[in-house]
């Protein structure tokens, strides 16, 4: 049985609202072909639209009826969302506003405020102390989401004719697909309720993986920076602000060691599910 809070319910709202403030700004300066442009007008419109559609479920109670933890579900999308603005409330003011830019800065004030109300929504429906609720409630769960976002960050980053030239980076390529695709089945399981197909207790399970993902993850934090950078200082022009290919590789290795942290604290909570919640 989904209920409804009246707290989550008004913060949805504000969500659309802002959303599509945000997008309709942006759109009525005119269309710019720039990946980063697009990114953040596909993150307004894909949480707009999705927000929407989780309100008009949960109004008619046809959320009751679908196959899928309702919960999970919407705890793991309100964590995208939050990562997924707070991405475009950086990226769009960096690379697209101006001090005369009214509309830029509107838009870039409204996505600020739209972070906010999805990271309230992760505050209400992630679960309390003692309280019976799904796994994507939990900070595991919601680790898990974290982990997914920051390898897409990576892969996006990624070039081709840089990395295959190494088998470190190769092999570093390898870490962020293994633990980006058991993270992604992780929450596709727990949403689709099939968390009784793993072929032992899912809390064990979970467990093990993160502890090979902190391992893979150390390998992949000394080697990337030391294929990545020896001899190859940043070039001339990429300076005085310009955005160049090389800042890629800085990109990765910061989300690499941020990651890293992400999959140790994620390891941490789910020893002490298992070896001490579990026990008492």
């Amino acid at each position: 049985m989904v209920t409804l809070d009246i707290r989550t319910l008004v913060v949805r709202i504000l969500e659309v609202i802002l959303t599509c403030i945000s997008f309709s700004l942006v759109a009525s300066v005119g269309h710019i072909t720039a990946s980063f442009w697009t990114w953040c007008m596909f993150t307004w419109c894909f949480c707009f639209c999705v927000t929407i559609l989780i309100l008009v479920l949960e109004l008619t109670s046809l959320s009751a009826k679908l196959p899928i933890s309702w919960d999970d579900f919407t705890t793991a999308f309100a964590m995208l969302a939050t990562l997924m603005v707070l991405a475009a409330s950086i990226i769009y003011p960096v690379f697209y506003t101006c001090p005369n830019c009214g509309r830029q800065i509107g838009a870039s004030v409204t996505s600020c405020l739209a972070f906010i109300m999805y990271a309230v929504e992760v505050g209400l429906l992630r679960a309390k102390p003692g309280e019976i609720s799904g796994f994507m409630s939990t900070v595991p769960g919601l680790l898990k989401v974290l982990e997914a976002f920051v390898a897409c960050i990576i892969f996006i980053c990624l070039d081709y004719n840089h990395f295959s030239r190494f088998p470190g980076l190769q092999w570093c390529v390898a870490v962020y697909s293994v633990c980006f695709i058991f993270a992604l089945l992780v929450i596709v399981f727990t949403i689709c309720r099939l968390l009784t197909l793993f072929p032992a207790p899912f809390d064990k399970v979970l467990t093990v993986c993160n502890v090979l993902a902190v391992l893979m993850y150390i390998t992949a934090v000394v080697i990337w920076p030391l294929y990545s950078f020896k001899n190859n200082p940043r070039p001339s022009y990429c300076k005085n602000g310009i955005r160049c290919p090389w800042d890629n590789l800085v990109v990765i290795t910061f989300m690499t060691c941020f990651n890293l942290a992400a999959y140790i604290a994620d390891t941490v909570y789910s020893f002490r599910l298992v070896f001490f919640v579990s026990r008492t």
